[in-house]
């Protein structure tokens, strides 16, 4: 099936689908934006420019899902420090206050004291924001880091 072009209503050029439900699209870029396009994709070990690109559309949909409160999954990362007095407590209250987001949590020892803990989250993607605000409120957390991603539905 070849590539064949047309304009939409807005005189915008579109491509129409090609074997195998892929289009293949032409856009005009100013050449110095074009130089830093190159140097992203050869820093990000990309293939080729078409794969960068898809990955930003995917990044700009998981973004919009986030912001939009849809259905999303994420990691929440703690780090803390288990000495610190009814911390190990107040963190385990609080997952299982949110048990409903929580999918599974893993737990390790770096040393002496210093504790790591990765939970992974699905729900409304404010819940899951607020369960990691909360985690990273308590006195005795000493780092916490949010992860964003998608449930996939939309990003194929």
């Amino acid at each position: 099936m070849p590539l064949c072009g047309f304009y939409n209503s807005n005189r915008i050029r579109e491509a129409k689908i090609v074997m195998g439900g892929v289009a293949r699209l032409s856009f005009s870029i100013e050449k110095p934006l074009l130089k830093r396009l190159e140097r992203l994709v050869r820093e990000g070990r990309y293939a080729n420019r078409s794969e960068f690109i898809r990955d930003m559309i995917r990044d700009r949909l998981v973004q919009r899902e986030w912001k939009q409160n849809e259905e999303a999954v994420g990691t929440i990362t703690l780090l803390y420090d288990h000495h610190k007095r009814g911390l190990t407590q107040r963190l385990t209250h609080l997952q299982h206050h949110h048990h409903h987001v929580i999918l599974a949590s893993t737990h390790v020892h770096l040393d002496e004291a210093l504790c790591a803990e990765v939970i992974v989250v699905k729900g409304r993607a404010l819940d899951i924001k607020r369960l990691a605000d909360l985690l990273h409120q308590q006195k005795g957390v000493l780092h916490a880091a949010l992860s964003v991603s998608s449930t996939g539905k939309e990003l194929a």
